[in-house]
């Protein structure tokens, strides 16, 4: 059992390298294409069904790009393909779904707080939150609101503000954070799978036989890929936000998702104005920085939205982290909730080790991870994962009173 929990391990790390490295790979091609495609230039010289041309220069030489808006007028001898770098970013990214979250769903997936239900059904419940996502968006875009590019987009945009609060009454806060980063990869990885690759196909069969390619196809692909090209930033944004528990471990998780995805059309507005040589939209910057300092007001759970009364009436103040005679109360809190896992030799079923090295059996340790205690257990829900120990809204109150009374003391 020792072994097979440290193969687990290292299995999720190589999952998750290999995620990375297929996800740097098609990121970084779509930002280089998005900004070729919005530099082009028009110019007299270029040849018959050119669109545009750019001029390059980088690693010592000049390159010379022309862009065709259907197909050249022959079929060039080798053609290169930018979809391997997509199809394995979702497949690795889905494996780490697998072995993560489906093999961990009492720990990762599941808070029975939330919704009490089975792993399976978890399970189940996540692979068709993913399918019926795909179906809907293309349904949506195959509608007659798809001829509107930005009606579209507007709808969308409800869409996934819609899912983002879903998975927060399905799964755990970090889960689901997970989830709607998964439902919207799904959607960008289909659309190259299912729209984009096989319309480009198409034109270049048309090509080969002789065929005058229809103009439509391209124009299908590019109304998909200026979606993808919104969604890109969001997307990172939910892959890192299972290491910063105050995105996804307050009560107003999905609305921080909902601003994530406007700080994404923003910072890429500015990329795409910037490249496509129409000035530097500073603007978007600001909205940017408000966007991002109202997800921070909103990750600390504002008193006046929630009710909740000031943690510091709910526990006496300590002077100091450890040594104050209430502190036994804090220590027995951790040891409780805590220590099944930040222990030497964790007893939770699946942990070898203590997570990150962190443990929490004595005084010092405690006193040590007295930042960490506050931000995990006390200002989000993020610890324990799922809240599997059961920690109640008083003893994270404790938690919180405890801490912030400290570094108050410690002023004085």
């Amino acid at each position: 059992m020792h072994e097979y929990a440290i193969a687990w391990e290292w299995l999720a790390f190589a999952a998750r390298w290999f995620h990375v490295i297929t996800a740097i790979a098609w990121i970084g091609s779509s930002f280089y294409f998005i900004a070729l495609d919005l530099g082009l230039v028009k110019r007299p010289h270029l040849p018959p069904g050119a669109y545009g041309e750019e001029w390059q220069v980088h690693g010592g030489g000049f390159y010379h790009i022309q862009k065709y808006l259907v197909a050249p007028a022959q079929m060039p001898e080798h053609l290169t393909w930018f979809k391997y770098e997509s199809y394995f970013t979702w497949i690795s990214g889905f494996l780490m779904l697998c072995i993560v979250y489906y093999g961990g769903a009492d720990l990762f997936l599941i808070d029975r707080h939330v919704l009490d239900i089975s792993p399976p059904t978890a399970i189940l419940i996540s692979l068709a939150s993913l399918g019926v996502g795909w179906v809907v968006y293309d349904l949506l875009c195959k509608s007659p609101l798809g001829r509107n590019t930005w009606g579209l987009m507007a709808v969308l945009y409800v869409v996934l503000v819609f899912m983002a609060w879903g998975y927060t009454q399905l799964f755990t806060g970090r889960a689901a954070f997970l989830h709607l980063g998964a439902f919207t990869a799904t959607i960008m990885s289909a659309n190259v799978f299912m729209i984009i690759i096989p319309n480009q196909k198409i034109v270049v069969a048309d090509l080969i036989a002789g065929r005058v390619p229809d103009p439509k196809y391209g124009q299908v692909a590019k109304q998909r890929s200026l979606h993808n090209n919104y969604l890109t930033l969001p997307v990172i944004f939910f892959m890192l936000s299972n290491h910063y528990p105050l995105s996804f471990g307050t009560q107003f998780n999905w609305v921080i998702a909902a601003l994530v995805f406007l700080m994404g059309v923003t910072i890429r507005h500015w990329f795409n104005t910037t490249h496509a040589r129409k000035g530097r939209p500073t603007w978007t910057w600001i909205v940017t920085v408000i966007l991002f300092i109202l997800i921070m007001w909103l990750s600390t759970v504002p008193k006046m939205l929630t009710g909740e009364t000031d943690a510091a009436t709910v526990a006496p103040a300590f002077q100091q982290f450890a040594g104050d005679p209430h502190f036994p109360a804090v220590k027995q809190l951790v040891s409780t909730r805590c220590s099944m896992c930040h222990a030497a030799e964790p007893v939770y079923e699946g942990i070898v080790r203590p997570p990150n090295g962190v443990m929490l059996e004595n005084d010092a340790e405690i006193a040590a991870h007295a930042r960490e205690i506050y931000i995990q257990a006390g200002r989000s829900h993020a610890m324990p994962p799922g809240n599997i120990t059961d920690i109640t809204p008083d003893e994270r109150k404790l938690l919180v009173a405890w801490f912030e009374s400290a570094v108050e003391g410690k002023k004085q």
